[in-house]
């Protein structure tokens, strides 16, 4: 922080600085990092099981196979791993953190928080806030928010928030497809910053399109009334509205992560704000690794990061059902050359994969349980 100051004398008029006046640097991410499991399932290999043209369904969705967790990865270890990975990538001390937000509709726990897991294991001290966080897929970038403003406010030095998920999906269900895992962790701060937050602006209504009741394993959907009523409707008028907010209009973006629990809906709701597809195609992560739920608009919005160039702004808006979407303006800085190559990227990740069966997959995805 630049700090001048100034001073007024009745008799002599203005002297020299005796009065603070604060100059705040900007706020903006230091650092991130992604995890995804390297088990695959295909979609075709599900629609075998189910007597489905898997040719057919992985083009009409356009996901070809999708991550799959480990038999002992949950959402709690894949934060760890993301977490560790950006820490690693800020060059930040975990000692720092002052906040830590995990944002899941998959924690192990019903009643016990991921995020303090996290926290021990990253090696953070007690001397901060920690809280798990629940909005369908938007959970992630809810946190996103809620470390801006404590770093804004200079409550906190540095805060740490988490998209994480291993997607539920009934079998033989239209979500067993694309249901997949992954989490990406993000470090906000003042110091170092490698992309700046120029603004952010959300969108939220009452539209019940995807619902998981207490106890209950599967979520239940509204089939097509997931689309416009629901993810276009608030994913546009969260981009729209931040760009009219910022005074911006599509053009200024040069890249774009939307969230993505297909391949097509991504495409659609950028051809529809006008955005033409190779701003958005470095961010469809969807098509390999399948909807990783709260991490999937954030592991899209670090592939972007991953190729990104100074002075690049990227938009990000997720989206969850029930419904509502978060909207994020990013100016990538000089910054991010220096931290580049700290971390495994996005693509690293992805490449890294190990095909399942489905009688492997169901294993591993407990949906095989032995007495």
């Amino acid at each position: 922080m630049k700090v001048e100051k100034l001073g007024y004398s009745h008799t002599e008029g203005f002297l020299e600085n005796t009065l603070e006046v604060s100059v705040m640097t900007a706020i903006g991410i230091v650092g991130y990092g992604v995890y995804i499991p390297r088990y695959r399932v295909t979609v075709e290999e599900i629609a075998r099981v189910w007597n489905d043209d898997g040719k057919i369904i992985s083009k009409g969705i356009n996901v070809t196979e999708k991550a799959v967790p480990d038999i002992d990865e949950d959402t709690a270890t894949i934060s760890v791993n993301a977490a560790r990975n950006a820490i690693v990538h800020s060059g930040i001390n975990p000692s720092e953190l002052g906040a830590i937000y995990v944002g899941s509709e998959s924690h192990p726990y019903a009643v016990k928080p991921t995020a303090v897991t996290v926290a021990e294991a990253v090696g953070a001290t007690p001397d901060l806030t920690s809280a798990d966080l629940e909005f369908a897929c938007k959970a992630g970038t809810a946190g996103m928010q809620m470390v801006a403003g404590l770093v804004k406010a200079e409550e906190i030095k540095y805060g740490l928030a988490i998209g994480t998920d291993c997607a539920q999906g009934r079998p033989g269900d239209a979500l067993e497809y694309t249901a997949g895992a992954g989490g990406c962790a993000i470090i906000m701060g003042r110091e170092n910053v490698i992309a700046e937050l120029e603004g952010m602006y959300s969108f939220t209504t009452d539209t019940p399109d995807f619902w998981r009741r207490e106890g209950a394993r599967y979520p239940s959907h509204a089939g097509r009334f997931t689309g416009s009523p629901s993810y276009f409707r608030h994913t546009e008028s969260a981009a729209l509205g931040l760009m009219d907010k910022l005074g911006l209009e599509v053009d200024d973006f040069d890249r774009v992560s939307f969230h993505q629990p297909n391949g097509r809906f991504p495409m659609s709701a950028a051809k529809r704000l006008g955005i033409p597809l190779e701003k958005l195609e470095d961010a469809l992560c969807v098509k390999r690794i399948g909807n990783t739920y709260s991490a999937a608009s954030m592991i899209g919005f670090a592939a972007q990061l991953d190729l990104a160039k100074p002075g690049e702004r990227v938009l990000l808006v997720s989206y969850g059902s029930g419904a509502g979407s978060d909207a994020f303006s990013f100016i990538v800085t000089d910054e991010i050359l220096e931290k580049r190559n700290r971390s495994k990227t996005v693509e690293d990740y992805i490449d890294k994969r190990i095909p399942l069966d489905y009688a492997l997959y169901a294993k591993h995805r407990g949906k095989i349980v032995m007495d």
